[in-house]
């Protein structure tokens, strides 16, 4: 492993990237300023270095030990490829005040000509490996489906994101392969803070637009049964960053899982969802569905109520919906949006580890939370907090039984 220190990355008004040449890289852990050290890896491919405006680099001086800001450039971070989880926020100071884009925001800085990044691989990318998409002849595949299905307006939204979003799971119905997405719900029962699909109007922009329709159980049928009986390790998810929460649609999901299954046993079933409608996760998981993914920012009813912000439902009708899934042999994951500092937090872990032993969880994704880090300040604690790989480390030692990873994965 080299030593070769890594530095403060940082960039001009124009965009230009520079290495300073005093100034190590530094990232933000909770209340805690880290040094970058020798167990940040080189950005890997599908990440890419992005700009933080309105915010200045903040880096570490070696020989005078201070933290120093540095006027008139513009703080850099990272955003990673599915697979890596992010352990440390980029270092900054606020100059003019504005809403960042809803992004994993990573720190960044530089060894030689290599980009660093804090973060560490979680799971593999056989199957996400970003070199496997946006492929030359995506369009023509997309041409054919749609040829195939011309009337399918769910395969309509599903050409717009795999082009436009380039959304992995849009585009893995086109190359028929793992798991692809098939959004039903145009509405939601949760106003999350980092929701990609839908936004107020006075903060940042939505990455993804929404589906705008119901689309017919025929639609979900054709589409569903095609790529489980044609796709290696065959996936269809219910629940996509382009639609609202896809239990609300439970009678169209209850038919549509039947006549699927009807037509062909291959392949599972998956919805991500809120899971805050427990009678629509019950009956579902009653009639069929395989596994369910359920997103969770935290353990603790008032957390959870401050990011999720529920509509008709409380964190404890989660905790019911997860339960029964798992009782009932369905395979049952959280999607844990996590954020250095504060998923770490020792109040969190408590909560969080209380909830697994409550519910039977088998599989905990960590997905790196796309948010603003100022919209987090006031939830991060003064309190010291491990590292993130400690703090997996920790949770794998309590769970051993516990998969830990980023993919949701096919039933055996």
């Amino acid at each position: 492993m080299s030593s070769e220190p890594i530095r403060l990355l940082y960039a001009d008004q124009d965009g230009h990237l520079y290495t300073d040449p005093e100034l190590l890289a530094v990232g933000i852990n909770g209340s805690q300023a880290e040094i970058a050290d020798q167990s940040w890896i080189d950005l890997p491919s599908g990440g890419e270095a992005l700009l933080l405006p309105g915010r200045l680099p903040l880096g570490y001086h070696e020989g005078q030990e201070t933290m120093e800001v540095v006027e008139g450039y513009t703080a850099v971070a990272a955003i990673l490829p599915v697979g890596l989880t992010r352990c440390l926020l980029p270092g900054y100071e606020i100059a003019t005040p504005q809403e960042l884009p809803l992004f994993g925001y990573t720190a960044v800085g530089t060894a030689g000509d290599r980009l660093k990044v804090a973060a560490i691989q979680t799971d593999e990318d056989l199957k996400w490996n970003p070199n496997y998409y946006n492929t030359s002849d995506l369009p023509r595949l997309i041409g054919q489906k749609t040829r195939e299905y011309p009337d399918n307006r769910i395969l309509s939204q599903l050409a717009k994101c795999a082009m436009e979003y380039h959304c992995l799971t849009a585009q893995n119905i086109f190359y028929s392969r793992w798991e692809a997405g098939i959004p039903v719900s145009p509405v939601c029962n949760a106003n999350c803070l980092g929701c990609i699909s839908k936004q107020p109007s006075e903060c940042c922009p939505s990455p993804q637009g929404r589906i705008e329709f119901i689309p017919t159980v025929q639609e979900i049928v054709e589409l569903g049964v095609a790529h489980l009986e044609s796709a290696a390790d065959a996936i269809i998810s219910f629940g996509q960053g382009c639609e609202g929460e896809p239990s609300l649609q439970r009678e169209l999901l209850v038919k549509a899982i039947g006549e699927i299954r009807r037509q062909t046993t291959k392949g599972t079933i998956n919805i991500n969802s809120n899971a805050g409608y427990f009678d629509s996760i019950r009956e579902l998981v009653d009639n069929g569905l395989d596994s369910i993914r359920v997103s969770l920012f935290s353990a603790r009813p008032e957390n959870y109520q401050w990011y999720h912000q529920p509509q008709n439902y409380q964190f404890e009708a989660v905790k019911q919906s997860l339960a029964y899934a798992a009782d009932h042999g369905a395979g049952v994951a959280l999607n844990l949006l996590l954020y250095p500092g504060f998923t770490n937090d020792p109040r969190e872990s408590e909560a969080l580890y209380r909830l697994l032993r409550e519910t039977k969880v088998q599989q905990v994704q960590l997905r790196n939370l796309n948010l603003d880090p100022e919209r987090l300040m006031t939830k991060i604690a003064a309190v010291e907090v491990p590292t993130i790989e400690e703090w997996i480390g920790h949770l794998k030692k309590e769970f051993p039984k516990l998969l830990i990873g980023n993919y949701t994965l096919p039933k055996r």
